[in-house]
């Protein structure tokens, strides 16, 4: 079993126990990391305190307020974090929105505002924070994002989003090499399509979800816990060597054809 005792887990995008953020955080803790999670605004505060209480974190964990298109808030964030920890070793990133209506209408359609938000909050966040964590991981780390094959190929219903995971993507390799010098490693996971509350928002969803029971090699969809495993491994040591890598854990399916 990997054993991150002593080491400081920050999360973002845990919003509720069906996000991949949960699974993630969840994975970390049994693994021994503390946590810090944050939350996007004060009415949200009790209950990010509650999952960090079901995480087991309660006595050791943190959680601070922290809209990510706001920069102020992201360097309160890691204020507080650095009065608070001597240093952080694992940084998560599972942040994506886009306008619902841009991932309802044709891609043509798009907006030049839908646009900006969907990069704003699903891209450039990655680069704030990651900046903002650069100076407290002063014994290197790892920094891990969320992506989706909608950034290779094209999916009904996922429009901007795909070109922003695109953009996600590319962050990854350019975030890998300005942060290696500080053996910083930047990596990405590509989850198969998971029934969280954000997937919620892609139209006919579950036609993607039985177009991959149907061609993945394993011949299911991929679970919340697989990924949060994976999480957990690109973060350890056994993943020294890796950087500026988008893993798929998606039952394969990102290998097949027709």
């Amino acid at each position: 079993m990997i054993d991150l005792k002593g080491k400081v887990a920050v999360v973002f995008g845990l919003a509720n126990k069906r996000s991949i953020a949960y699974a993630i955080a969840q994975k970390l803790a049994e693994a021994g990391a503390t946590l810090v999670l944050s939350y996007q605004s004060e009415r949200l505060r009790g209950e990010s305190e509650a999952l960090l209480n079901e995480l087991g974190q309660a006595d050791r964990g943190k959680a601070f307020q922290c809209d990510l298109s706001r920069d102020e808030e992201i360097d309160a964030l890691f204020t507080h974090v650095g009065a608070a920890f001597p240093k952080i070793d694992i940084l998560i990133h599972s942040v994506g929105f886009a306008p619902p209506d841009a991932l309802k209408q044709d891609f043509l359609l798009t907006s030049r505002e839908a646009f900006r938000i969907a990069h704003d909050v699903s891209v450039y966040s990655f680069i704030a924070v990651a900046r903002a964590a650069a100076p407290l991981m002063s014994e290197g780390g790892a920094m891990l994002t969320l992506t989706y094959y909608g950034a290779d190929k094209v999916f009904p219903n996922y429009n901007v989003m795909g070109v922003a995971k695109a953009a996600l993507e590319a962050a990854v390799r350019y975030l890998a090499v300005s942060l290696g010098p500080k053996s910083i490693r930047v990596n990405a996971i590509s989850a198969g399509p998971i029934k969280t509350l954000a997937a919620r928002g892609i139209s006919d969803f579950t036609s993607i979800l039985d177009t991959v029971t149907a061609r993945a090699p394993l011949h299911r969809n991929v679970e919340q816990a697989e990924v949060g495993n994976t999480a957990v491994f690109l973060c350890s040591p056994l993943a020294s060597g890796i950087t500026g890598e988008v893993t798929f854990v998606d039952c394969g399916f990102n290998v097949t054809g027709i």
